[in-house]
């Protein structure tokens, strides 16, 4: 009787451990199917709880790791994902390219791509798509290279369907709405109208008929808009453009773009209309940091107020963006440093006080881009702003009184010239890059490559005959007192 107890007892053990186990299997198998329906959130405790009892399983880690990166928590997916690349795990390379692309690592990014490029091929496996991640990371650390160094003043963080509640136009600018709102939709979504301060000219995205967003303008014809025009496909992408803003001088357009070697989502590009032959000039990608590997769009600049705003949704909750306001400057004058780690930062805007000016005040600033401005007087005839001291800015050559100085400021000036059309040589040439086969993005790289040393060669030097042209203005002034 004693053994038969003992018996019973064991087959009962046997029974329970075993359906401990199946119940295991059970809840792991539940989180693959949760892993492959994307549901990363549900999935990601019970990846973390089997990593937890075997932390050098290379699947859990993978798993866990992927978990981590779809659901923001970049550290904890960087040091999971790493166990699973040690050991070979072929999507955690992939993944963990992301983490290092969405921290700006963009070299180490770059390289892991190329790894999962090269384990995808000898699978014989399509590698397309991560061939174009291996170019853009690359195409992101240039970029950081050169991050151009920007006061960013003050940030507020909005819902995305309030996003223009944190913009407060001059109305010499002219007027942001709601798509919604202006064409009285009814529909919920983020798109934005952008009408001049002659209220007689609009720009804004609505999808066409292949379901894609792009760009329009309508003028107002008596009483009513009409005569809708699209963009032209050099500045409108294959992919989602929208956002649009117009300068007061009627023919600069910022605006946000999925499209034209986008880094992430939307990024911020800038383009010119050419009213002698009824053309738009190839789209301006625009620098870190105002553009990242998130989505960044609705770059409006006030010229009133001499401030400018842009959004990001980078490290923001789902449905949430930040607001930037910043202070534009023309000279868009670089970081210059061998600081890697500085330059990751400014770029990220891990700190927007890491971008202030010493023992400055913005105070006033960030007041005076609350305040709403009517339309007033003529504006002073402004063709650049050039600051000789505290007390004296110069908005034209001819407030410019020592002749020297004059002609040192008219290199800057034709240098900068140069420098856009350059620049704009170069857009042209990378937007055939990206569109072109194989045997024609070898043919443009030599002509690339030629342009970019030329631009970085230039960059520099309008801001050296510009100093030049302040001394030589001081000294005049000195010499000769009103």
């Amino acid at each position: 009787m004693r053994q038969m107890s003992k018996r019973i007892l064991y087959m009962i053990g046997i029974t329970l451990l075993s359906g401990g186990t199946y119940l295991s299997a059970q809840t792991l198998n539940q989180a693959k199917e949760l892993y492959n329906e994307g549901k990363y959130a549900e999935a990601k405790p019970v990846f973390e709880r089997f990593v937890k009892q075997a932390p050098g399983n290379a699947s859990y880690n993978q798993w866990y790791g992927v978990c981590c990166f779809e659901t923001g928590d970049l550290a904890k997916a960087e040091k999971h994902l790493k166990v699973a690349v040690r050991r070979r795990v072929q999507e955690a390379y992939r993944y963990l390219g992301e983490v290092y692309y969405h921290t700006y690592r963009f070299d180490e990014a770059e390289e892991m791509f190329d790894e999962y490029v090269t384990l995808l091929a000898k699978k014989k496996k399509e590698t397309e798509a991560y061939d174009a991640r291996v170019e853009l990371a690359g195409q992101a650390s240039r970029m950081l290279d050169k991050v151009e160094r920007v006061q960013i003043i003050d940030s507020v963080v909005v819902d995305k369907d309030a996003l223009l509640s944190a913009y407060t136009l001059s109305e010499e600018c002219g007027s942001l709405s709601a798509y919604n709102d202006f064409f009285q939709t009814g529909e919920p979504g983020y798109s934005t109208v952008y009408m001049n301060q002659k209220g007689d000219k609009i720009y804004y995205a609505r999808p066409a008929e292949d379901g894609h967003d792009y760009l329009f303008t309508q003028s107002l014809l008596m009483n009513d808009w009409g005569d809708e025009i699209q963009l032209p496909m050099n500045v409108n992408s294959e992919a989602d453009d929208g956002y649009p803003f117009v300068l007061s001088d009627g023919v600069t357009i910022y605006y946000a773009s999925k499209g034209h070697g986008s880094l992430g989502g939307y990024d911020l590009f800038v383009t010119r209309y050419n009213s002698d032959s009824e053309t738009y000039l190839a789209p301006e990608q625009l620098g870190m940091p105002f553009n990242s590997p998130f989505n960044d769009y609705m770059m409006v600049i006030d010229e009133t107020k001499h401030l400018g705003w842009f959004a990001s949704d980078r490290y923001q909750p789902e449905g949430k963006a930040c607001v930037y306001l910043f202070i534009p400057n023309e000279s868009r004058e670089r970081v210059e440093s061998d600081d890697i780690e500085l330059k990751r930062s400014l770029a990220a805007i891990a700190s927007i006080r890491d971008t202030w000016a010493p023992d400055t005040d913005y105070s006033q600033l960030v007041a005076l881009a609350h305040e709403e401005i009517p339309f007033g007087p003529a504006k002073i005839q402004k063709d650049f702003i050039f600051p000789i001291h505290d007390d004296v800015v110069y908005y034209t050559l001819a407030d410019i009184q020592s002749p020297e100085a004059k002609s040192y400021y008219e290199k800057a000036i034709a240098i900068k010239r140069q420098i856009q059309e350059l620049g704009e040589r170069l857009d042209g040439l990378r937007v055939s890059y990206t569109q072109g086969s194989a045997a024609k993005r070898e043919q443009l790289t030599p002509a690339i490559l030629q342009a970019e040393e030329q631009l970085d060669a230039l960059l520099d030097q309008p801001k050296d005959w510009e100093k030049k042209a302040r001394n030589a203005e001081i000294a005049y002034l000195r010499k000769n007192p009103k």
